[in-house]
Order: structure tokens, then sequence, then C-alpha cells
């Protein structure tokens, strides 16, 4: 991708979130990344300047709200009312992961659904685009009054798999982790040519799974087991070692979103699993860059969306 068929209106800026991922995406587009600064005052209050004029253009800033959650949500939210006092004609906030997902409804009485107040914040401090990758529950776009591009993170996981792995026999079944991501892993089986099995399970309350049992058949078989977020990798553990039970010749996993959080790393490199493939829309730190982590990254496909966002082009051909 080269930038001669792009204007000088089109300006990417990055936060702290994912400095990394940032500047693959800015080189693939073929840009400098933005000049702006952001500090924090001896309180902890933010402090964000944008070291360059951005009056008429159409900007892209880069922000995955990962841990620390709210310290990246509100760089976002700073950085959004900056370029709007500084008249950007458009801000299109790219969130490769997108905080506080798992939030998106009332699953008890006097929950909140946080997933609809970052959208609120978001379009209030002055959003006019978003721009994301694997939303936890699809719906969430509802959330949002202005236009929401909802990138996939599959065909990436589903062109390694092919290329690197060679996993495309009769051998092959895609797992979901419960019932929830079946139409995730039916994509990944459609583009692996296999079929599907289903964990069973219930959640007796927040990161603490139960394995009940497994709809399909896995005896003797490979299993890749798919999730768009894995946090304390409790889940996954659990999955693994059931079909390791069930039958399973070997296991992987992979997902969009490597949180990875507390006994996460410790899980993983105790189980079976053969390998876990994750993207980069959260960065892995040293200590979490082990072995059986491969990661992939997304910045070809974002950079290719936000090509396509800022010449009017359709986004959707892109998983075609």
């Amino acid at each position: 991708m080269s930038n001669e068929y792009l204007d000088s209106t089109l300006k990417i800026f990055s936060l702290n979130a994912n400095r990394i991922l940032s500047e693959e995406i800015a080189k693939a587009i073929g840009v400098e990344l933005g000049k702006c600064t952001v500090s924090q005052f001896s309180d902890g209050e933010i402090s964000i300047n944008i070291e360059e004029s951005i009056r008429g253009c159409d900007v892209y800033v880069i922000q995955s709200t990962n841990d620390p959650v709210n310290k990246h949500l509100m760089e976002l939210l700073i950085m959004t009312d900056a370029l709007k006092r500084a008249s950007a004609k458009t801000i299109n906030l790219v969130m490769p992961y997108y905080g506080y997902a798992r939030q998106d409804r009332k699953a008890r009485a006097r929950e909140p659904i946080t997933a609809k107040l970052v959208a609120n914040l978001i379009e209030t401090a002055g959003a006019t685009r978003v721009i994301t990758l694997d939303l936890h529950a699809p719906q969430i776009q509802g959330f949002f009054d202005i236009p929401i591009d909802h990138l996939m993170g599959v065909p990436i996981l589903a062109d390694y798999f092919k290329s690197k792995h060679n996993l495309v026999d009769d051998g092959l079944v895609i797992v979901s982790p419960d019932h929830g991501g079946v139409t995730r892993a039916r994509r990944l089986a459609d583009r692996l040519k296999a079929p599907i099995a289903i964990i069973d399970k219930r959640r007796p309350r927040p990161n603490v799974a139960e394995v009940m049992n497994i709809v399909g058949n896995v005896e003797g078989k490979t299993a890749i087991l798919i999730d768009d977020i894995i946090d304390t990798a409790g889940t996954i553990t659990l999955a693994v070692n059931a079909l390791v039970e069930a039958g399973a010749k070997e296991v992987y996993a992979c997902c969009t979103h490597p949180v990875l959080s507390g006994p996460a790393i410790e899980r993983i490199q105790n189980s079976s699993l053969k390998e876990l493939v994750v993207t980069n829309t959260i960065p892995l730190p040293v200590e979490k860059k082990i072995d059986k982590i491969k990661e992939l990254s997304v910045a070809p496909l974002i950079a290719e969306a936000i090509v396509r966002v800022h010449e009017n082009k359709s986004v959707s051909t892109l998983f075609d």
C-alpha cells in the first residue's frame, strides 16, 4: 500500500495503549504518525497536546482500551475533545479492542450496561466514526448513533492455520467454547472447510467457568478452539481438558483479543494446548510472550479499512 493516492488531509495519531501497532498501521498506509504528547500531571490527570495543525483534516486515532482500561479510555476521550476543539473535519476512533464490551446487557438486577455508557461517552466527546475489531457482542454496534465499522479477525486466524499448519482435512474440528460463540466458530469452520462442535458450559460467577459436555464429534480429531477474548484463560483451559478427555488428538486455540490477565499465562503454559494464536489488538508484554503463544498482526487489515473509509469505499468487501 502506498500513499500516492492519499491527500494530506489524512492524519493518524497514536495514544499510549498500543504504539507499536499504530506505527505498523501508519507504515502500511504510507504516512507518518501525527505529533502529539500524552502526559500526566502529578495527581494523575491526563494532559494531551496536539503538536500540528489538524484543521479541516480527517483524523484517525488508534487506541485500544485495554489494561489500564480507564486510563486508556480517558486518553481517548480527552484526545477526541482536543481534536474537536482544533477543528478536525472528522474524528475517527480506531479501537482494535473495545473495553467494557462484556458488560453489554443486564444479566442480573441492578447491573449497569457499561458498553452502552462507553458508547455514549465516545459520542458526547465528539467522535464521528468508530472502527473496531471483533466486538464481544455484535449488537454493541446498535449502541452508537454514529457510523461504526466492525472488522473481523477470523480471516487472519484462518489464513494462519491454512498456511502454517495445513490443518485443512477430514481430521479437523472447530470448537466454540460456549453457545454464544457459535457464529464465530462457524465463520472459521467455513474458511477451513471443517465441522464444528460446541462446549456446553455454565458460568456460576464472572471469570469462573464450568464445562458440562461437548456437542459434536471430536474423537481422534485436531480441535481448534476459537473465542473473541481470552481473559483469565479459565474457560479455554477447561475446554482443552474436556476435548482431550473426549479423545481429541491435539488442541489449538485462537482469539482476537489476548487480555490474558491474572493466572492466564500460567494456565496456558501448564495446559495441553499445542498453540494459542492471538492478534496484536492488545500488546503482549515480554513476560507474556511464551513459546505456546503465536502473535499475528492486524495492522494490514486496519490500514486497509482506514484507506477505504477515507476514500469512501466499501469496508465489508474486505471479508468477502
